[in-house]
């Protein structure tokens, strides 16, 4: 009878272990499972807890336009293609242009995946990524302007978007520079009659060309690099997003968003545009 009370003691004892080891075992796994969960809004001081929240004009077709009531285009699918490596819930934020790097900079947006171009003015109030496309800017006009090239903006009216690269560019050729919401905007009034010129980049005139607006071409003005921003203290989120777009570019994901949303590999530096 003793020996019988024995064995029972020893398997009770043996089953008692058995089920502290399993919820041991559940307990680290479910601790680890958190901790990955919470890991990336720590890291990246986000806004929100497992969202990204980025910003873009919607008013630059192909790159973010409305349809359906949401941002669509080339960079909201490079923004959610970002948000999605990050292991992050992608939210849209639409915005002025202009304000949106100011935006970035003051905490309203975690990145701007708007068709920045990289300039030294930008980079004293926020940082960059590499870049995710390359542009450059170009010269448009009405068929029947006598506007052949650059040497001939001296002194015209030329009509760009507010908070763009192109209003100091246009600066170099006169004083006289109506600045509108979106590029777009730009063209539509420069076709109506309006304006002398517009400078805005190779891919937007042509896409506006390609859907019928009765523009031309007068002149390529350089090459530049559209990246993505993000705030000067949150340098795990630049890394991130870096990372993000080298894998992209790498796998060719990239070119296939370009191709999709543009019609034309923009993924890869141009030795020239012409």
């Amino acid at each position: 009878m003793k020996r019988l009370k024995i064995i029972v003691f020893i398997a009770f004892f043996l089953l008692v272990l058995a089920a502290c080891g399993s919820d041991e075992t559940s307990g680290e796994d479910t601790t680890n499972e958190s901790d990955d969960n919470s890991k990336s809004s720590e890291t990246y001081d986000l806004i929100e807890d497992g969202k990204l929240t980025f910003a873009a004009s919607g008013e630059f077709k192909p790159f973010s336009y409305m349809e359906d009531g949401k941002m669509i285009g080339y960079d909201i699918a490079v923004a959610e293609a970002i948000a999605d490596k990050l292991g992050l819930e992608p939210v849209q934020q639409k915005a002025k242009f202009s304000g949106i790097v100011t935006g970035v900079k003051q905490g309203r947006y975690d990145i701007a995946v708007a068709s920045h171009t990289i300039t030294d003015k930008r980079l004293k109030q926020v940082d960059f990524s590499g870049a995710y496309y390359y542009s450059g800017p170009v010269i448009y006009t009405r068929p029947d302007s006598d506007i052949q090239s650059a040497e001939d903006l001296e002194g015209k009216e030329i009509s760009v978007s507010r908070g763009s690269t192109y209003v100091e560019m246009a600066q170099e050729y006169t004083e006289n520079i109506p600045q509108v919401d979106s590029d777009v905007v730009a063209l539509q009034s420069l076709a109506k009659g309006h304006h002398d010129a517009v400078i805005t980049d190779s891919i937007t005139g042509q896409t506006a060309i390609d859907n019928g607006l009765e523009i031309e071409n007068r002149g390529q003005l350089g090459v530049s690099e559209q990246a993505v921003a993000v705030a000067k203290d949150n340098d795990k989120l630049q890394e991130a997003v870096n990372k993000a777009l080298k894998e992209m570019k790498e796998s060719g994901e990239l070119k296939e968003l370009a191709m999709e949303w543009v019609g034309v590999d923009i993924t890869e530096e141009p030795e020239e545009l012409n």
